[in-house]
């Protein structure tokens, strides 16, 4: 479907974009790359939209307005690869493949810009700062669905556990939301040797930190998958003989619904607070909810999964997968427009490293695939 000619330009274009990576709103030169592109192939361009974002659109008659999303950014991540192409730039890496989904949604946009067989108006995003920044919800702040009307939005991530062409999605939630926490403990300090004249932060914090396991396990559900996980435990400097007045726990939280995250946060309050008071001290717990659940609608994952079933043959597309208890800021676009998210295999039978690891590549025997299913994608919901 997608022309050799095309692959081989959409191998090119990766490999530069994996050589010059770029974190969170730094995408600057893969965002150049990207409107050069588009332009070069006829697309309306807008530059600059939640930053370092860009929207090539394409119109053709009438018929639906639909977006279609890729994610640029890069890892602060240092590369451990020494094939021609790794990273250029010191702790830096495209360790989730993002130059890989940059790249296919940029082939099918050259692919559709000459295709004949659809109808209607193609919105082309390319986001920044999927990783860190929340950079969905910096477009969407800077007018994205206003200024570029979509019927529906979907995106697509690779997936290296998966065989190369093999598609998994399903009809509800596909990640999980993404939450972090403080709990800051404040008693009293004391020598560590009269422990009864302060009151001991430590010991208040380790009973927190405990009780917070009990969240998914006592007081959610079973019904009701989540993870409470504590990251970090800090209290006291360098001296083995004082008991240190302040402590804090930091960890994040993750789960499928909004009522169920509320929950957690509100358990949270009452555990910590509960506890310290019985200590004699003091918790205050900031909780911030970060990215939301990506959810796909029902309607949108049929949609998706008839078009990877037209790239990639039935028993390649998995309809029932198991959500993934990671994040994905594709979120935000989900809360706005109905719409579909779907993994993509990458894997040929070998050992690779898997995604945000040092020695991991995108594979870009992947690049056609992907590209293809974009371009069923449109040719099925149009049908023109």
């Amino acid at each position: 479907m997608i022309p050799q000619s095309l692959i081989d330009a959409m191998i090119d274009w990766r490999h530069l974009i994996h050589a010059n990576p770029e974190t969170a709103f730094e995408e600057v030169a893969t965002a150049k790359l990207v409107a050069s592109v588009l332009r070069e192939n006829g697309l309306e361009v807008a530059e600059a939209i939640g930053k370092t974002g860009v929207v090539g659109t394409l119109r053709r008659g009438q018929g639906p307005s639909l977006g279609l999303r890729a994610d640029m950014d890069a890892l602060p991540l240092a590369e451990k690869n020494e094939f021609a192409h790794c990273s250029r730039t010191p702790g830096k890496m495209h360790g989730c493949g993002h130059d890989g989904h940059t790249t296919m949604l940029l082939g099918a946009a050259v692919a559709l810009a000459q295709d004949k067989n659809w109808q209607g108006t193609l919105h082309f995003i390319f986001q920044p700062a999927e990783e860190f920044g929340g950079g969905a919800r910096k477009m969407i702040e800077d007018g994205l669905f206003e200024r570029f009307p979509c019927d529906k939005v979907f995106a697509m991530h690779n997936w290296p556990s998966a065989p190369l062409g093999q598609f998994l999605i399903n009809h509800g939630p596909m990640m999980a939301s993404s939450d972090n926490f403080e709990i800051s403990i404040q008693g009293k300090g004391a020598h560590a040797a009269m422990p009864e004249t302060g009151v001991d932060v430590l010991v208040c914090a380790s009973q927190i930190l405990l009780a917070l396991q009990t969240i998914a396990s006592r007081r959610l559900s079973p019904r009701e998958t989540a993870v409470v996980s504590a990251t970090q435990l800090h209290g006291g400097g360098d001296a083995y003989n004082v008991l240190p007045d302040n402590a804090f726990i930091r960890g994040t939280v993750r789960c499928f619904s909004k009522a169920t995250q509320s929950r957690i946060q509100q358990l949270m309050i009452e555990l910590a607070e509960g506890i310290a008071r019985a200590n004699g001290a003091s918790a205050t717990v900031t909780y911030d909810a970060a990215y939301a659940a990506t959810v796909n609608a029902a309607a949108e994952a049929d949609l998706a999964i008839a078009a990877a079933r037209a790239v990639s043959g039935e028993a390649m597309v998995i309809t029932n997968a198991d959500p993934a208890m990671g994040s994905e800021d594709f979120s935000f676009f989900l809360e706005r427009v109905p719409g579909a998210y779907i993994w993509m295999g990458t894997n040929e039978g070998q050992p690779v490293a898997p995604l945000h690891n040092p020695r991991y590549d995108f594979n870009d025997k992947a690049l056609g695939v992907g590209a293809s299913y974009w371009v069923e994608l449109v040719r099925h919901i149009t049908k023109a």
